[in-house]
């Protein structure tokens, strides 16, 4: 039994001390006292793209929400009546000046006209007549064989027959206007719109509409600037036309040009604003009375501005901010004031300077003081 526990104690001593060897091994691969160990790999560095400021001179805008309208709209009505006979301009049609529009019935007033054409015949023999009996008068009045009284009833006679002429040359005119007006044309270029009155219709001039025409090049587009945008826009009027872009819903480059030409004389009180007007050219028929569209005035010239991507800004407690490439390629931040912007690049008017170099990607993935690798990416079309 005793040496039993003898050969235990000697098995389990010689377990430790296996286990003891292994373990010390085990700590000397660990430790790097291998000859043959790889060393550690170097740490990873941001690869960030890079652009230079561009410096240009920056137009300033004005933008205000404006609506189109139009410079004459009229109601299409008739200045004889009569029975409406035709349409001959389609509803909803581009029409020129002189287009003839609508036609009444003309018979009557061709009637009427040939009829005052003849009562002129007439009195224009009659006037002959009284014109050459008059002659004959004159003759034997002086020969002594017409009285004075015979002498003056043909002269009156004449002077009624030139007064029957007048009145009836007067007629024809009126009958000529009257026939004429039996034609509706359009009294300057447009659009017409929807027919307010079937073919058949009984026309009074008591106010039968027929349609309505509105003129559509150029045409007006209308906004109210505020009382304080008043100063500049003044300031750009004395020094010239003041150029307007016209913006459709969704546009963000101008499709439509124009001026501006008018500014009310009065602001509203209650808004502190003043109604202003621009004229713009509309031979495509793109703007439409009653249309919304945005305007911008171009007020001035700003030269010498620093410009970067908008992409490039961030934004912090502290306000707008970007990061520019340091020393050893480092990451430094700047906080930045801005100004209007131009398309994809807005103005910076303090924080950076011309030499800077301004990271424009990965900005979630990096801070200040942090080590970039620059990527160099073309400059910003100016």
């Amino acid at each position: 039994m005793r040496k039993w526990k003898i050969a235990l104690g000697t098995a389990i001593a010689l377990g430790a001390i296996s286990v003891a060897s292994v373990h010390l091994l085990d700590m000397g691969n660990l430790s790097g006292g291998s000859a043959g160990a790889a060393p550690a790999p170097a740490a990873f560095v941001m690869p960030v793209p890079v652009v230079n400021v561009v410096k240009k001179t920056l137009p300033i805008y004005l933008d205000y929400a404006a609506r189109v309208e139009s410079i004459r709209s009229i109601t299409l009505q008739a200045r004889v009546p009569g029975y409406l006979q035709e349409q001959t301009a389609a509803d909803g049609s581009d029409v020129k000046q002189g287009d003839l529009l609508y036609r009444i019935a003309p018979e009557d007033y061709q009637a009427a006209l040939d009829q005052a054409k003849a009562q002129v015949q007439r009195d224009a023999a009659t006037l002959d007549y009284a014109k050459s009996n008059l002659g004959r008068g004159s003759d034997l009045a002086k020969a002594g064989y017409l009285d004075k009284d015979s002498f003056d009833q043909r002269t009156s006679n004449l002077r009624t027959a030139q007064a029957a002429l007048a009145v009836d040359q007067a007629a024809v005119r009126t009958a000529e206007l009257n026939l004429g007006y039996a034609e509706i044309k359009a009294p300057f270029p447009g659009r017409i719109g929807r027919n307010q009155a079937s073919v058949g219709t009984l026309v009074s001039v008591a106010g039968t509409v027929l349609n309505t025409l509105v003129q559509l090049d150029p045409i007006y587009v209308t906004f109210n600037p505020s009382e304080t945008d008043l100063v500049q826009i003044e300031q750009a009027k004395a020094a010239g036309p003041i150029a307007v872009d016209v913006l459709l819903p969704g546009e963000t480059q101008p499709s439509q040009k124009g001026q501006l030409t008018f500014i009310d004389n009065t602001i509203d009180h209650s808004t502190g604003t003043i109604t202003a007007r621009a004229t713009i050219g509309n031979a495509k028929f793109t703007l439409l009375p009653g249309q919304y569209v945005r305007v911008r005035l171009h007020v001035k010239e700003q030269p010498n501005t620093l410009m970067v991507p908008q992409v490039a800004l961030g934004s912090s407690q502290l306000g707008k901010y970007l990061y520019v490439l340091g020393k050893g390629n480092t990451v430094d931040q700047k906080l930045v004031s801005l100004g209007p912007t131009d398309g994809d690049l807005i103005s910076v008017t303090s924080g950076i300077s011309e030499t800077d170099q301004v990271i424009t990607g990965n900005l979630q993935k990096i801070g200040p003081g942090m080590p970039v690798s620059p990527l160099p990416q073309p400059k910003p079309a100016s």
